[in-house]
């Protein structure tokens, strides 16, 4: 039976009781019964939010937590749905990497190599090597990457 309240999830599980609220009400968290007009929760509510939490911890977008509750067949396994969704996100992370590591090379090279008087010089050197210096996505995770996951799935 449902006897917590939403003050006190919110208490246990170390969120503020409108992030609960929009949790529900985008499907994140399965609608409560009240008694007496307030949300009354059970002890599963504590447990499907501690995923949510630990997944936000992760990087891991609303979208793609949506994904983990209904992208999946009801029989796959809680372990399967992570390591698909986690192999998602170590490719997004190694792309990332990859995109820092080539601004720290230009920054490197900014610091040792540049010369110019004014930002007029050096915008005509950007300019000039706007090819050769891979730098225009580096820091932004791929679009591409996020949209994996359709919008529209709903429970």
């Amino acid at each position: 039976m449902p006897e917590l309240t939403i003050s006190e999830v919110a208490r246990q599980v170390g969120l503020q009781a409108s992030a609960i609220r929009y949790y529900e009400r985008i499907g994140l968290l399965p609608g409560t019964p009240r008694m007496s007009g307030q949300r009354r929760y059970d002890t599963t509510a504590l447990y499907r939010l501690a995923i949510i939490q630990r997944a936000r911890q992760l990087g891991f977008t609303l979208t793609e937590i949506r994904h983990l509750f209904f992208g999946f067949r009801d029989i796959t396994r809680a372990s399967e749905r992570w390591r698909t969704l986690s192999q998602r996100k170590l490719a997004e992370l190694d792309d990332l990497m990859d995109g820092i590591k080539a601004v720290r090379g230009v920054l490197r090279k900014l610091m040792t190599k540049c010369q110019c008087d004014t930002l007029d010089q050096c915008g005509k050197g950007i300019f000039q090597n706007i090819n050769r210096d891979l730098v225009a996505r580096p820091l932004v995770a791929s679009h591409r990457r996020r949209e994996k996951y359709p919008t529209s799935v709903r429970p």
